[in-house]
């Protein structure tokens, strides 16, 4: 047992500079230490190059990666002047996602020596060092500090400390030998009944600021969250082995029903009958820990993916009757307030298996009691049901885009809590790491009762090429002084309306649905209607949820992060009165009339009949309604065809524009009320690359028949 804790993440605030700047260092030096004393259980240079698991790197990757992330960061941010190993660095610089479970990695990587990775790793410790020693460093360190990205380093690390020694689990016992500084619980007995503890209702508010200095945090964790829960039950323990197998004596694993369909393909892929840790032993089991074998603890925690531990749950309400699930992500947040708990204690070892705290493996689940509960933070990670997603605010940092971003797939559950081995950041509250649901880690789960909470979480980014420069046409910034397209268009609309009735709008080719909104800042209801779903959902998901996130191209594969929200335009107070249909505007619905204003805005070229639809729509506007169009009048061929032009072409060789045209159409129904205006627009490409465009805009009044 060791008699102090392994260093705690910092406070990054403080009044005394130099006392904070030898914290740092003790904290850099401690973690760098500990991560090298991780791999000195690897018994022989080839358990470095064989894979312990075919979807991942040799752990040769894992002890250069770490130096190598440091290298790269402190490039990026200009503390460092110069690479140290070019070679090296772009080795290890990035890992195997591994985004699917039968996604192999099958490439081939001239690795270097441990030897040459080893004098790398004290170069790069050299330089750190000296970083940290001479760096000027201001109180408090927060997100845009110059000390953050070292901080950053130091927690990268340490996030690899715990992803390795799962990676030295699976590795074949003759690879691995006993190490004195990870040394296992060795207490154990016969498994406690679980029995379930009443959760009442609460409140729960997280909103962790980048603006001032606490702890380290990465992206995810920032921004504002808040919601209501119901009272709910809770599992007092974790699922123990002992709990978890007549699950597995009763053929849970070969029975498909209690199995989601991404759990049965795993299952068929892998073709495994119990826990991956669960070793048989004639009629005997035996756990393999990090570094041996040991008679199964029935008491301590079974350690699954959330595929297992979901199945278990399905096989468990059926033996029940009663809704066993897994908890959501703000569940264990109320287990937390539920239980009292604080951060970890700075100079005490803690009331949880956390933090390299006591030993190197889990322990009873009747040991660390937290009020009425045990174990809601340490011992293994708990599984969730929430797919991760970022909070109202989200922005990712500048010197890691990706670090998050990429899980935001509906696809990566949050696990919440903290293992043995969780140190730094990952054991504080604030904490948001997520895996894809196949993915083994020190990690089990605990399982409530009650209404599932209805969990709508607007994770994806889009990343369609189109509809995110869509996105950020009508949501996103504004380029070479030119104005908002779509609300400038709303803005002449709402300007000629005057004193006219506005009750209804009809927004035609409303596209992501900008305009639409705008309209609704004068009318009382508008409809946005466009051809294509894929923009309908953009309009619907902003009127839903209050925002959209998309990646924009910068150049080449690189992209960028944006997210935007009805609030920041100040449009927040209008969603109610919008709605979004998929229609054609060539055959549009019957329900679609008696409006006050239709706006078709860069409609007219992409018609595959504009005659028709220019017909006809004075049969949707009310007498003395407006119809307002809009076009660059870029006519081609694959969109409508050629004998369907309005203008753009030689009539009896004189030139016919699409406003000669447009005026031999409409004149029977409308009169023109003001000049054509041409109203600038910029479509972004790439960082570097615009398309500048001029649209045309004609305001027709229809006629009192």
């Amino acid at each position: 047992m060791k008699p102090m804790p392994f260093s705690r993440t910092p406070l990054l605030d403080g009044e005394n500079a130099n006392e904070k700047r030898s914290e740092i260092l003790r904290y850099f030096v401690t973690t760098f230490d500990c991560y090298e004393r991780l791999f000195e259980t690897l018994n022989s240079e080839a358990a470095y190059y064989l894979k312990p698991i075919r979807l991942r790197h040799p752990l040769i990757f894992y002890f250069g990666h770490t130096a190598t992330f440091f290298t790269n960061k402190l490039l990026l941010a200009g503390l460092f002047a110069e690479r140290i190993n070019p070679r090296l660095e772009s080795i290890f610089a990035v890992g195997v996602d591994e985004m699917s479970w039968d996604d192999l990695d099958e490439m081939h990587y001239d690795w270097p020596g441990v030897e040459e990775v080893k004098a790398y790793r004290n170069e790069l410790r050299q330089r750190v060092t000296a970083l940290i020693e001479t760096l000027p460093l201001t109180l408090p360190i927060s997100w845009g500090h110059p000390w953050w990205p070292l901080l950053m380093g130091i927690e990268h690390e340490r996030i690899h400390l715990e992803t390795s020694s799962v990676l030295i689990r699976q590795h074949a016992l003759e690879f691995v030998r006993p190490h004195e500084n990870w040394i296992p619980w060795t207490e154990t007995g016969p498994a406690p009944n679980n029995t379930l503890v009443n959760i009442p209702a609460g409140r729960i508010i997280l909103n962790k600021s980048r603006s001032t200095g606490c702890h380290y945090g990465w992206d995810n964790e920032y921004g504002h969250h808040e919601t209501d829960l119901p009272a709910f039950k809770a599992s007092r323990f974790l699922v123990s082995n002992q709990e978890f197998l007549p699950f597995v004596e009763a053929g849970g694993y070969q029975t498909a029903s209690w199995w989601e369909d991404e759990g049965q393909a795993w299952l068929g892929y892998t073709g495994n009958t119990h826990p991956p840790f669960w070793i048989k032993d004639g009629q005997n089991w035996c756990l393999r820990l990090m570094l041996q074998e040991t008679t199964m603890p029935w008491d301590w925690p079974v350690e699954v993916n959330y595929h297992e531990a979901r199945a278990w749950c399905n096989w468990k309400q059926a033996q029940t009757g009663a809704s066993v699930r897994l908890p959501t992500e703000d569940e264990w947040y109320r287990l937390y307030d539920f239980a009292g708990l604080g951060e970890l204690p700075a100079d005490t070892r803690s009331n949880a298996n956390i933090g390299l705290d006591y030993a190197a493996s889990p322990c009873p689940v009747n040991r660390f009691a937290h009020g009425d509960l045990h174990d809601v933070a340490g011992n293994v990670w708990q599984w969730t049901e929430t797919p991760i997603y970022p909070f109202e605010g989200f922005e990712v940092h500048p010197l890691y885009d990706d670090f998050t971003t990429p899980t935001f797939d509906g696809r990566h559950n949050l696990f919440k809590g903290g293992s043995w081995i969780s140190c730094g950041n990952e054991a504080l509250h604030s904490a948001r790491y997520a895996f894809r649901r196949h993915f083994f880690q020190h990690a089990g789960f605990r399982y409530v009762t009650g209404a599932a909470q209805t969990e709508i979480h607007t994770s994806n980014y889009e990343t369609d090429r189109l509809l995110s420069e869509y996105a950020e046409f009508h949501y996103g910034d504004e380029f070479f002084g030119v104005a908002n397209f779509p609300k400038t268009l709303a803005q002449i609309a709402i300007n000629a309306m005057g004193q006219r009735p506005a009750l209804t709008a009809l927004d035609l080719g409303c596209a992501a649905g900008r305009a639409t909104f705008e309209l609704a800042r004068h009318f009382q209801s508008v409809t946005g209607v466009d051809f294509s779903a894929r923009f309908i959902g953009l309009g619907t998901q902003m009127a839903e949820h209050g925002l959209l996130r998309y990646t924009l191209t910068d150049e080449g594969e690189l992209v960028s992060y944006h997210e935007r929200t009805l609030a920041a335009l100040k449009l927040d107070h209008v969603k109610d009165k919008v709605s979004f249909s998929q229609g054609d505007a060539c055959n549009l619905k019957p329900l679609w009339k008696d409006f006050d204003l239709v706006l078709a805005a860069n409609l007219i070229d992409r018609l595959y009949d504009p005659e028709k639809f220019l017909a006809g729509i004075h049969a949707r506007i009310k007498p003395g309604g407006l119809l307002m169009i809009t076009s660059p009048y870029t006519w081609l061929s694959e969109h409508t065809p050629r004998a369907a032009w309005v203008g753009g072409y030689k009539q009896d060789g004189e030139n016919r524009t699409t406003l000669d045209g447009l005026k031999v159409i409409l004149e029977r129904r409308f009169r023109l009320i003001q000049p054509p205006l041409d109203i600038p627009f910029v479509i972004r490409e790439t960082r570097r690359k615009f398309q500048h465009t001029l649209s045309e805009v004609t305001l027709w009044e229809r006629r009192h028949d």
